[in-house]
């Protein structure tokens, strides 16, 4: 059977029981207004008349001749009324033998026989209706009492019934919902063996079917989905084990989830003692995880002790996420051990070459400079040329070895730096006089503004106008004839600031970040204008060393600005 049936049946039964309550209630209270009105009608009525008449019938013997016949006929209409009113057996013969008495009184009113007669007949009416009324008053107390039982004893059952109904109908409705809601929440928990046993028929049997359908195949997934998962984490525990870069993961509250055998090496801790704590916990009682949840080297060279010698890493850090929150991160350390060796052997062959270099092209210059000396030998036209060419040349080579020898000095850290307190004019001065000539051959004007009041910096005077001359150079040559260079050294709260600013090409936003590197040149820029790519990065080195800053601001069409700044 349905619920939606069952709950039709019950509220049934409901409406039969009270209308039941209800017609056997209307029964019997029709019952007892109809024994109580019989007994007021039939009886009661007739004890009235028949006590009216005795009253009549004393007035009737009076001497009063008026009060007598006003008793007569007060009589006769009682007794008419008593002969409407016949209800009980023997009693219309009492009425009519009174009614026979009272006409042969009114003839002879002497009569005593008579009068003795009519009392008798009176007295005999009313103890009949008397002996009637007690009767029926004892038939309608039973038909009260019968009332009262069957009526209480209909309203236990009723009570029993609808007590039953009320304990058991909700519960039959309620309790499957409540074992359905627990298996509800044990499926969300995981436990995908919950099961519902419902042997009822009805819709609850139905939905007991599809869930249990639905818990089964939740459970098939479960175990392969978590069979693959398994795999797919034994597989990624491998591939994290056989990197040779150092390998944590964390999750998002910073646990370890994975640490594979190389940085457990250079951390000189076993798995165990790192899996699934927490990592600032552990940091407390190792220096390089500390670094490295700091994050303050990340892209930057450490030097690390590891396989029996000093290794060098760079640490790079991967945040892993979905579209909702952050789900951990991964620090990998990079050796690049290698790529140090290599660039020191470079730098060494850089500065052994440079070094070695120098003196052919010094005894070139020294070469060139003597057959150019009239003393030694007059040159034609020609050969004056091809003279200049290689002078120019060899001047350009100089330039190159010694930019490279700086370039080896600051890679090694080897810079050798003259500190000593300096006016910031005499630097500017310095870079001055040595473009000055550079700058008249295209028409430039050179605007100077320092002031002599600035205060003094420590620095190394050579390296720092060597930076300023640098840029000087760089800005006569990408700008147009004619045109103006602005030279300028402010003091900016505790720095002196030094800048050069041109109004050529400009140069494009994108590259303003990468200026600086190594070898690196502006493209788009006139190809005539040779250069090795080393000059700013040599400042930057130069400037670095003695606690500066440098910068470049720059707009296409609107020229550059070149700045660094010293403290005072």
């Amino acid at each position: 059977m349905k619920i939606k049936a069952k709950l039709t049946l019950g509220l049934w039964f409901l409406f039969i029981v009270i209308l039941l309550m209800g017609l056997t209630g209307t029964h019997y209270i029709y019952k007892l207004g109809k024994d109580s009105k019989a007994i007021l009608k039939d009886n009661y009525e007739s004890i009235e008349f028949a006590k009216d008449m005795m009253q009549q019938f004393d007035d009737i013997s009076s001497a009063d001749v008026a009060k007598a016949q006003e008793a007569t006929n007060l009589f006769s209409q009682r007794l008419n009324q008593e002969e409407n009113n016949i209800t009980e057996i023997g009693e219309k013969e009492t009425v009519d033998q009174l009614r026979v008495d009272f006409e042969n009184y009114k003839k002879d009113p002497s009569s005593s026989v008579l009068a003795n007669s009519i009392r008798s007949k009176l007295y005999k009416i009313s103890e009949m209706n008397m002996q009637a009324l007690e009767r029926k008053n004892r038939v309608a107390q039973k038909t009260a009492d019968d009332a009262v039982l069957y009526i209480s004893l209909l309203l236990a059952i009723c009570i029993m019934a609808c007590f039953s109904f009320i304990i058991n109908f909700p519960g039959y409705i309620a309790n499957p919902i409540r074992q359905l809601t627990e298996s509800i929440k044990e499926i969300a928990n995981r436990n995908y063996g919950q099961r519902l046993h419902f042997k009822s028929g009805d819709e609850f049997g139905e939905l007991a079917i599809a869930f249990n359908g639905m818990a089964k195949q939740l459970d098939l997934y479960e175990n392969s989905n978590l069979a693959q998962i398994m795999f797919e984490k034994k597989r990624i525990e491998t591939i994290i084990d056989n990197m040779t870069d150092p390998t944590l993961v964390l999750d998002e509250n910073n646990k370890i989830l994975f640490a594979n055998p190389s940085v457990c090496a250079i951390m000189g801790m076993r798995e165990d003692d790192l899996l699934g704590k927490s990592a600032p916990d552990v940091a407390i009682h190792n220096d390089l995880l500390r670094t490295l949840l700091g994050e303050q080297h990340i892209g930057k060279e450490l030097k690390i002790y590891a396989d029996q010698k000093e290794s060098y890493f760079i640490q790079d850090v991967f945040g892993v996420k979905n579209e909702e929150r952050l789900l951990g991160k991964v620090i990998v350390l990079k050796n690049i051990t290698k790529f140090h060796e290599l660039d020191e052997a470079k730098t060494n062959f850089i500065a052994t070459i440079s070094h070695e270099l120098k003196t052919p092209i010094a005894s070139i210059k020294m070469s060139i400079k003597l057959l150019d000396d009239e003393r030694v030998g007059t040159v034609n036209q020609e050969q004056k040329q091809l003279i200049s060419n290689i002078n120019s040349d060899t001047q350009r080579l100089l330039k190159i070895t010694g930019e490279l020898l700086d370039l080896a000095q600051t890679e090694t850290g080897n810079i050798q730096l003259n500190f000593r307190k300096t006016e910031p004019k005499m630097i500017v001065d310095y870079a001055y006089n040595a473009v000055k000539f550079m700058a008249e051959q295209k028409q430039l004007e050179l605007d100077v503004n320092c002031s002599d009041q600035l205060p003094l910096v420590n620095t190394d005077m050579e390296k720092t106008a060597w930076v300023l001359v640098n840029f000087l150079s760089n800005a006569i040559r990408y700008s147009p004839e004619k045109s103006k260079i602005e030279i300028r050294a402010e003091q900016t709260n505790h720095e002196v600031v030094f800048s050069v600013r041109d109004f050529g090409k400009g140069i494009e936003k994108k590259y303003l970040n990468r200026i600086f590197e190594r070898y690196f040149k502006v493209p788009g820029l006139d190809k005539s204008q040779s250069g090795t790519g080393l000059g700013l990065a040599i400042s930057k080195d130069f400037i670095e060393a003695q606690n500066g800053r440098i910068w470049a601001e720059s707009e296409l069409g609107e020229g550059s600005s070149f700045a660094f700044a010293l403290p005072v």
